[in-house]
């Protein structure tokens, strides 16, 4: 891949001026041949091959920083579900699996490891089960570890059982971090058609159908797209479109670069690119105040959804043109916490909980770090995860839901998590109950269009 010299400046100044980077570099391993009747001897046989594979994760990520001049913000690792490797054991506790890779990711030095996870969109197993069960010890007794687990897909509608028990696991897993504004749940995510390849916490995992090792990459500059939505103000939407499809392009070919030079020097193949405009709770990094530059007054205000369609489109055409491995999720994320116009937008009452929802039929993924009272029942969050899911499985796309519940916190009050997690104001949520619909179970089978081979 050859860039011109005026490509380099250009690239030199999103660097510099428009907080463009690489947001992650992945590596997903595969665990299969790690599985053990002992769960000892797995743990064991986990470590030495996550310690063998990721070794020169950390150092081949800072050496192409420095090498390339390109800003690589997190160091990370995906792996199979747990609940598939921890299933030929006997154990009645996956916690010391978690604690496995919570060791691996402290000892490499990376941000994330993902993978303590289950596939449950059409049934529960034993393993399964037991996983779900052991994420709120999991999570708070480790630093590092990311959960997720995929309840639905278009193939095979939502496995309400699994909704409903979800929606208890995300309350007992803020009640056992509740010290710390319940921040247990800001490494649980659950999907409807979750994608194996996903180079994004907290729902990166390894799926069964990937390689033995992988990188995959993030790259993510919504700073750039707001300078390319100042350099056309006053302009027709769709010239608006196209320079933002064009400056998408551009973003890609770094991130193409990236993650080849990654993978050969790794020994490993190169996955995908997943090009989504990520935010941060820096200023200037925010996917709200694009869609303010677009022309609106606050993130959430009529012609919101138009909007964010519009600029989630153009990223997605801008990226496919770049790469020839497009993949993960793509598109744009809005989660509360980690974006500062999103933030501005709670507070001044633009945005609403029912309004994200909307967002969430054309962007990347769902609702995503959003922070809501510590009373809300277990039923209502599995309710608010069923009209997410609902819209997923219908409309063939991911969706998703982080939700945190603050315990001790009500509607106004502030939730603190640090770093990139940042913080937010705790929403209101609708108090009217759902609890008959969510304790019927069963599934709510897939959707006509689904029935295509």
């Amino acid at each position: 891949m050859i860039f011109s010299p005026v490509e380099v400046q250009e690239t030199v100044n999103m660097f510099m001026r428009q907080k463009l980077d690489i947001r992650c570099i992945t590596m997903g391993i595969s665990l299969f041949d790690c599985a053990d009747s002992d769960m000892n001897r797995s743990c064991d046989k986990i470590y030495n091959k996550i310690m063998k594979k990721a070794g020169n994760l950390l150092k081949v990520g800072q050496d192409i920083e420095k090498e390339f001049g390109v800003p690589i913000i997190n160091k990370r690792i995906s792996v199979t579900p747990i609940s598939l490797i921890a299933g030929a054991s006997n154990a009645t506790s996956y916690v010391q699996y978690c604690k496995t890779l919570d060791k691996c990711a402290k000892e490499l030095g990376i941000n994330f490891i993902g993978g303590f996870s289950a596939l449950v969109q059409k049934g529960i197993t034993p393993a399964d089960k037991i996983l779900i069960d052991s994420i709120p010890e999991a999570l708070a007794t480790t630093d590092f570890v990311c959960s997720s687990v995929n309840v639905g897909s278009t193939k095979s509608g939502i496995n309400m059982d699994a909704v409903k028990i979800l929606g208890e696991t995300v309350r007992k897993t803020a009640e056992a971090t509740k010290e710390r504004d319940s921040i247990g749940c800001s490494k649980l995510v659950i999907f409807c058609n979750a994608p194996e390849d996903n180079p994004f916490m907290a729902g990166a995992f390894h799926g069964p159908g990937e390689g033995d090792a992988v990188i995959n990459v993030g790259v993510s500059g919504p700073g750039v797209i707001l300078a390319a939505a100042r350099e056309y103000k006053g302009q027709k939407i769709n010239v608006l479109a196209d320079g933002i499809k064009k400056m998408a392009f551009k973003i890609t070919r770094m991130g193409q670069l990236v993650g080849t030079e990654a993978a050969k020097r790794l020994g490993v193949d190169f996955g995908i690119l997943d090009l989504s405009l990520a935010p941060t709770p820096a200023l200037g990094d925010s996917v709200a105040r694009i869609l303010e530059e677009i022309g609106l007054e606050g993130a959430g205000a009529p012609g919101t959804t138009a909007a964010l369609a519009m600029l989630t489109d153009m990223v997605k055409k801008g990226g496919v043109m770049a790469s020839t491995n497009v993949g993960g999720l793509s598109g744009a994320f809005i989660p509360i916490s980690e974006d500062e116009g999103m933030i501005n937008a709670v507070k001044q009452g633009s945005i609403t909980l029912e309004k994200l929802e909307a967002m969430t039929t054309v962007c990347s993924v769902g609702l995503d770090m959003i922070a809501i009272p510590g009373d809300t029942s277990a039923t209502t969050i599995s309710g608010i995860m069923a009209d997410e899911f609902a819209i997923g499985m219908v409309n063939n796309k991911t969706t998703a839901v982080r939700l945190i519940p603050v315990i001790g916190k009500k509607e106004g009050e502030w939730a603190e998590f640090g770093g990139l997690l940042g913080g937010a104001p705790i929403m209101p949520v609708n108090r009217f109950s759902c609890a008959d619909f969510i304790n019927r179970g069963g599934r709510i089978p897939s959707p006509i269009h689904s029935f295509r081979n």
